[in-house]
């Protein structure tokens, strides 16, 4: 486990108010306009090392883009909004078993898996016409 610094510490508690998944630079950008005068490349190396210690999720967007967010730290998967970010944390045993299930069906064993599901939260639904 890396050391805590402010910078570290200035990461970790903007991610905490976010609702949903963020990127590092749009995180920058909210820490800057308050005050901090942390630089764009110690957010993303703050935000890797959260991540690789279970504090924060990571994931890209449909994009190409990696976000972030903070998180818990049992596994679960995650409804995305495509239009606001908004992340809800979802526990989903019908995607454990099935992930185990066609693991087993193509011979793998211990095997991992990450799902995220993207869609439209209600406040973003697009309308159809």
């Amino acid at each position: 486990m890396k050391r805590n610094t402010w910078q570290r510490d200035a990461v970790r508690a903007a991610l905490d108010t976010q609702m949903g998944f963020v990127s590092a630079q749009t995180l920058h950008s909210n820490l800057r306009g308050s005050g901090s005068n942390i630089g764009l490349a110690t957010v993303y190396r703050a935000l890797g090392d959260l991540a690789s210690e279970g504090e924060a999720d990571s994931l890209q967007s449909p994009e190409g883009e990696s976000l972030y967010r903070a998180c818990s730290s049992a596994h679960h998967h995650h409804l995305i909004c495509r239009s606001c970010g908004l992340a809800v944390e979802i526990e989903a045993d019908d995607v454990e078993e099935w992930a185990r299930s066609v693991a087993a069906l193509h011979g793998f064993s211990q095997a991992e898996h990450v799902v995220d599901i993207f869609g439209y939260c209600s406040a973003c639904v697009p309308t159809v016409g």
